[in-house]
């Protein structure tokens, strides 16, 4: 994998870049739509393709793991080929899935046991076996396991959690270099940088995930219950640290207002479910404010789902036709809310990296946050 910066501004750590990979170019600041399964809900990868722009997904290495398996996805020639994706695909490690399953989950030196949350199996993972798995899948960009602590915990609990996911860190890398990948195209490693919301703890974190030299680095453990401008905070301490001839991959993050603050910090690459999620639930995120389409106020309002919006779907539907379709529980108003968002948020991310190559990238993002945040 490679990667060059194309363009910074003087007022602003945002900055313009391009990724290289096996599979294609990614142009940065991106975001990259989640598929935890091998596909993002509701969504054909012709239309993520065509339609939504998007450059790069996710899978997870957690689901992949328990359903199909490896066995199926090696016998396909890797997720690219399972799921006909051609472009990029970056892998979370599983860590937080697993750390999400408090009750099913031991955490030791060697690594984590947990019980599936499809039919109750054991299973253990540790930084190797999740090298091996990543291997298995064939995605572009993999991650090393981590604990994923409660942004509330005290700073006893951080530090030694941290300290963990450092041991892990290091065998991760050490085995990451000494396999090689599968199915012809190489593979990026990206170490993750944990420290919960204590300032030194970030910085010895992000110091020794720089000193290893990985060909690109992630910020974790944020957006999980931590105030806002806490995350900002400790985004700028660590970006601080993390070399700027690398990308940076703030992982699950977040609303259109969290996105261009991230990027106004140097933040490089964002992934959420929320664009899916939401939109799943009737919430659509538009670059003229927030709208909720089972309000009664769009009942009767026949103007396109939005006129400049970025997909063909703002336009083909009306704001009544799309709130009839949630009002009756028709799987279609799924598809067209989670194509709407998910092409909002390439959007967004695109138009960014143009402000930021013409050099106005701060006046844009200020009069943007406003916008994104506006109730409709």
């Amino acid at each position: 994998m490679d990667y060059k910066v194309v363009a910074t501004n003087s007022d602003s750590k945002a900055r313009a870049g391009l990724i290289s990979t096996g599979h294609g170019d990614i142009e940065t600041p991106i975001f990259m739509p989640v598929g935890t399964v091998g596909s993002v809900k509701a969504v054909h990868m012709s239309e993520l393709r065509d339609d939504i722009k998007a450059q790069i997904i996710l899978g997870n290495t957690y689901h992949l793991y328990l359903r199909p398996g490896m066995d199926i996805i090696e016998r396909a020639g890797g997720l690219h080929k399972f799921n006909s994706w051609q472009r990029p695909i970056l892998t979370d490690s599983g860590g937080f899935q697993v750390f999400s399953l408090s009750e099913n989950r031991k955490l030791k030196e060697e690594g984590v046991t947990f019980r599936s949350h499809i039919d109750g199996s054991k299973h253990l993972f540790t930084p190797e076996k999740v090298v091996d798995i990543q291997r298995s899948i064939g995605s572009d960009i993999m991650m090393a396991l981590d604990e994923c602590p409660p942004g509330t915990s005290d700073y006893r609990y951080a530090e030694k959690s941290l300290r963990l996911t450092q041991r892990w860190l290091e065998r991760g890398w050490k085995h990451f270099n000494a396999t090689s990948p599968r199915y012809g195209h190489s593979q990026a490693f990206f170490p993750i940088v944990q420290g919960c919301t204590y300032e030194d703890l970030r910085r010895d974190a992000a110091k020794h995930v720089a000193d290893l030299g990985a060909e690109g680095n992630a910020i974790g453990g944020l957006a999980v219950g931590e105030p806002v401008e806490v995350m900002y905070d400790m985004i700028e301490v660590v970006n601080e640290i993390l070399p700027a001839d690398r990308p940076r991959y703030l992982m699950g993050v977040g609303t259109p207002a969290n996105i261009l603050e991230a990027i106004d910090r140097g933040v490089d690459m964002m992934d959420c479910v929320m664009p899916t999620r939401n939109g799943r639930n009737g919430m659509l995120f538009t670059r003229h404010g927030i709208m909720n389409m089972r309000n009664k106020k769009w009942a009767d309002d026949f103007s396109p789902l939005q006129e400049d919006g970025a997909s063909v779907v703002d336009r083909a539907y009306s704001k009544a036709y799309v709130r009839h379709l949630f009002i009756a529980n028709e799987l279609l108003a799924m598809q067209i809310a989670s194509i709407h968002n998910l092409a909002f948020y390439l959007w967004l991310v695109g138009e960014a990296r143009k402000h930021i190559i013409v050099g106005d990238f701060k006046t844009w993002k200020t009069a943007m946050v406003e916008n994104v945040t506006r109730r409709l």
